[in-house]
């Protein structure tokens, strides 16, 4: 690696951030994508959240964008999402909708960051019709259990015979006693699974929000995109045992998948902001993934649509986060230590201790050849193995845009109550 090269190119590149000019520049860029990525260097920085929040509102109220989809469970997400779009027998308020994000890691969207924009985005719809109103959606693959849930739900009131097959379809799983880990093992091992209980159930539910009346619309999409996520999660949880690249490839094809049938039924021109950590954003093709055989949401995107996805990635210097020390565990605020010497944080620290915006389109093709490492915190964090936590990445390749926060601090979750689960598959 050529220093003197790259602090040249990112003079050339950086521009200060955090103005309204630069919010204005990096606007200009991002708002004639239909899919605009926000990353996020952790599942639990404030700067991260309140900057994501910033341009979606700009990109919302001023161009239009649909709805915004999220790494998060599709059942607690569509709670927030009734309470957003003010539906009869929503949650009184943000807070309250947000109690449905009961499973750990809840801080990732039980924050007081999400509450704020949760309230912006009723304001927001408030006096519009149905069809015109923002949208807010996980698209994860998680909530195997919750989405069969809201499934049977959803069916008591409709079809008997959809009802009745999603009964008999979920009987597969009822040997397992809601533990996706003995699921897991049972399916991959001993070849016991559910694959073709979930597919034969998925094609009974699918489009069928198309037929639907349209008070009952986004209730019919929601009950497909619960029967994608038991899908997802099924496959999911019977290959992660293998501890190989599949399980990663499963959820961000998945997470591609529920995305696209949003934008169907938000109309051909619809345009949605995605929040995603910088590993399911960030072109893994630029990253030492590809040499994993992984891929992710951002290139699968951008090998589908092109120059109609904008992807911003996001680092930081120094600070604190929230995180835990292993799966399940106490959340904690810990201290982000300073950035490892030559990864792409030291570097744009090195060029001057302020927040600084990389717009990639500016001719400088130096740093396309150089792989440098880049700090990737998840819901479990340990500080003192700082040096595991950089995936080596071609930052110009990754991203379209990059904001860098030169000290940031840990968000504000609402709860400190915690339950465990099956460890997620984030860097």
């Amino acid at each position: 690696m050529s220093e003197s090269l790259i602090m040249e190119s990112i003079r050339q590149l950086a521009t200060p951030f955090g103005t309204k000019e630069s919010m204005d520049k990096l606007i200009k860029h991002a708002e004639k994508a239909q899919y605009v990525l926000l990353g996020e260097a952790s599942h639990g920085t404030s700067e991260f959240y309140s900057v994501r929040a910033e341009l979606s509102k700009r990109l919302i109220a001023e161009h239009g964008f649909r709805f915004i989809a999220v790494e998060g469970d599709w059942p607690s997400c569509y709670t927030l999402n009734r309470y957003i779009k003010g539906y009869p027998d929503a949650a009184a308020d943000a807070r309250a909708a947000l109690n449905d994000f009961n499973r750990w890691p809840t801080w990732m969207w039980a924050n007081k960051e999400i509450q704020e924009l949760a309230e912006w985005l009723r304001d927001f719809n408030k006096d519009k019709p149905d069809k015109e109103k923002v949208g807010f959606y996980g698209i994860d693959v998680y909530s195997l259990w919750e989405s069969m849930d809201e499934i049977l739900k959803y069916l008591a009131t409709q079809d008997q015979a959809d009802l009745e097959a999603a009964r008999k379809a979920f009987e597969c799983f009822e040997p397992f006693s809601r533990d996706e880990q003995s699921y897991g093992i049972s399916a991959s091992l001993y070849g016991e699974g559910c694959e073709d209980e979930v597919i034969t159930l998925l094609g009974r539910l699918q489009d069928k929000w198309k037929e639907a009346h349209p008070d009952d619309q986004e209730n019919a999409l929601s009950a497909e995109l619960n029967a994608m996520a038991v899908k997802g999660a099924e496959s999911y949880y019977r290959t992660m045992i293998r501890h190989d690249s599949d399980s990663w490839n499963i959820r961000d094809r998945h997470m591609v998948s529920a995305l696209e049938k949003l934008m169907d039924f938000h109309g051909e021109h619809a345009r949605v902001l995605v929040w995603e950590h910088n590993t399911h954003i960030g072109d893994a093709r630029a990253t030492d993934m590809a040499s994993e055989g992984m891929v992710n949401v951002g290139q699968l995107l951008r090998e589908q649509h092109g120059s109609q996805v904008y992807a911003i990635g996001f680092g930081t210097y120094e600070g604190t986060v929230i995180a835990g020390k292993s799966w399940g565990a106490t959340m904690e605020e810990m201290k982000v230590p300073p950035a490892i010497k030559n990864s792409w944080e030291e570097l744009l620290h090195r060029n001057g201790a302020q927040d600084q915006l990389l717009l990639m389109d500016a001719g400088n093709h130096a740093l396309d050849e150089m792989m440098v490492g880049h700090r990737a915190i998840g819901v479990v964090y340990h500080p003192e193995r700082e040096r595991g936590n950089y995936v080596p990445t071609v930052i110009s390749k990754r991203y379209d845009a990059f904001i860098y926060l030169n000290h940031t601090k840990a968000l504000s979750p609402l709860t400190l109550e915690l339950s465990g689960g099956v460890e997620r598959g984030s860097r």
